[in-house]
């Protein structure tokens, strides 16, 4: 869920599951995204090919109930949709809107939430839901704004749904990923400045690669994660770790 161009996570993600021999349902977003999108899904052969718009009533539904008449189950998921407006986005996190800070949440969180809920009945022999969040989450990135406190919430929630859904053998996980140049990075402003001091600060001197990150999509969806749950993996070059660093 989010693929929007081949530079995407989640399509990095897609090509791995799919070299491992998983079927694949894939959405888009609208009819411009399609344009995108629908190559990448011919190429993995994706069986289902959905449209969905998390913000309108019964589009999520509807992707599940065509999973469901189709395979009967669910092995695993990814979820890699965020979104904020621009002016909340680009703005201080103090100025933004309750409308705006509300949508952000809807879209990159509660979407996830709302996955869980449709996902469960279909994952009656245990599962594996994975997110997409980042560094923000955790420690102030300058211009990430509104998108930190989201992206908060966005791995609280990765812990509670890991504690309400274990019981029934489904892993809920998230990806810290680092900074990579993909669309959605494109709406942050002075990117350039982090993918720098990625490569200034972290341990391995330099970014990650979408390959890197969809290859641990892959293994948090595998049977090689099987005791892993309410974690959020860091693939980032080790970024996080660093404190004050003299250059």
């Amino acid at each position: 869920m989010g693929i929007s161009n081949e530079h995407s996570l989640a399509w990095a993600a897609a090509q791995h599951f799919d070299a491992a021999g998983a079927d694949l349902a894939l959405t888009y977003f609208n009819d411009k995204a399609r344009t995108y999108v629908e190559p990448l899904a011919m190429r993995v052969a994706a069986p289902i090919f959905l449209p969905c718009d998390v913000t309108q009533e019964g589009s999520l539904e509807a992707v599940f109930a065509t999973i469901e008449k189709t395979w009967g189950r669910l092995d695993f998921l990814l979820h890699s949709i965020a979104w904020a407006p621009a002016e909340d986005l680009h703005g201080r996190l103090t100025d933004s809107s309750s409308a705006g800070f509300a949508q952000s949440m809807l879209v990159s969180c509660h979407s996830f939430i709302r996955m869980a809920k449709l996902a469960e009945p279909l994952m009656a022999n245990g599962g594996s839901l994975t997110t997409l969040s980042f560094l923000g989450a955790e420690k102030v990135v300058d211009h990430y704004n509104v998108m930190g406190p989201v992206k908060a919430a966005l791995e609280s929630s990765v812990r509670y749904l890991a504690h309400e859904l274990g019981p029934k053998a489904i892993r809920v996980n998230a990806i810290s990923a680092g900074a990579i140049r993909t669309r959605a990075a494109s709406g942050i402003e002075h990117f350039d400045e982090l993918i720098d001091e990625t490569v200034a600060k972290a341990p391995l001197r330099r970014t990650v690669t979408p390959d890197e990150v969809g290859r641990a999509a892959l293994l948090l969806a595998s049977d090689y994660t099987t005791g892993t749950t309410g974690e959020v993996l860091h693939v980032d070059a080790g970024f996080h770790v660093a404190g004050m660093i003299f250059h």
